[in-house]
């Protein structure tokens, strides 16, 4: 902008002014009844809809599964994302921290004139890779299931073999599940992509005795089960059993 381009528009905002009206009361009375009619559709809609509250908080629970506010799933889904855990801090508040930080100071390291989003391509590419972020990470947390639950349907193949395998491999399922492996596993929506492979349909490649070996005597850094099968060889042979019926 040059000196030219400044002085008109400094004399077009003195017009613009000096016709304007007074904050008081035209802005208060406008911005005072936009509130009440926020506030009223909030009432309206905690009235007619309610509130899901869910169930009576139950602190001897140990199947309660915490996960955070919608809102907060994009997060949520960064802590997932990031595996190291001495780069959880960073996650958790390096990246918000840092991110509020450059939005305050917004005002100081962007003193250009334009306003229109195709003459500032660098704001407008920022705000728009991090809202499409955001949004990403959002849908993720939402897909992603807890991390103590496999939500996958019980193949009709082992329900024709009777209630005694169908239970085995419900309780194999639960081993599963409370040992840690969707920390690095995925079984259908569940658990995380990496770094081990999907076993949604393991048992396609694997034979029951190759996935048994395989807990055994894994491939770093998966851990070994070997302990739970001298301690608790049922638990061993339901893990077994469920893993060898993923087709």
């Amino acid at each position: 902008m040059n000196q030219r381009e400044k002085e008109q528009y400094l004399r077009e905002y003195m017009a613009l002014k000096s016709a304007g009206k007074p904050f008081f009361p035209y802005a208060v009375a406008k911005d005072s009844l936009m509130a009440c009619v926020v506030m009223a559709a909030i009432i309206t809609m905690s009235l007619v809809l309610g509130a899901e509250l869910g169930p009576k908080a139950d602190p001897t629970t140990t199947t309660y599964t915490p996960r955070p506010e919608w809102y907060f799933f994009f997060l949520f889904e960064l802590l997932r994302v990031i595996k190291p855990a001495e780069l959880v801090p960073l996650a958790t508040i390096g990246v918000p921290t840092i991110c509020m930080i450059l939005l305050f100071l917004l005002p100081f390291y962007d003193r250009g004139p334009e306003r229109r989003p195709e003459r500032r391509p660098i704001a407008t590419a920022t705000g728009i890779f991090v809202i499409a972020a955001m949004g990403f990470l959002t849908y993720k947390g939402a897909e992603s299931g807890p991390p103590t639950q496999i939500d996958m349907p019980t193949p009709k193949a082992v329900i024709a073999q009777g209630p005694q395998f169908t239970a085995l491999y419900e309780k194999g399922r639960q081993v599963v599940a409370q040992s840690g492996c969707e920390a690095c596993h995925k079984f259908g929506d569940n658990g995380n992509d990496g770094p081990g492979p999907q076993l949604t349909h393991i048992a396609k490649n694997l034979p029951r005795q190759a996935i048994a070996r395989t807990l055994v005597n894994p491939t770093a850094p998966m851990p070994s089960f070997q302990a739970l099968q001298q301690k608790d060889p049922a638990k061993f042979n339901a893990m077994v059993t469920f893993l060898s019926q993923l087709k």
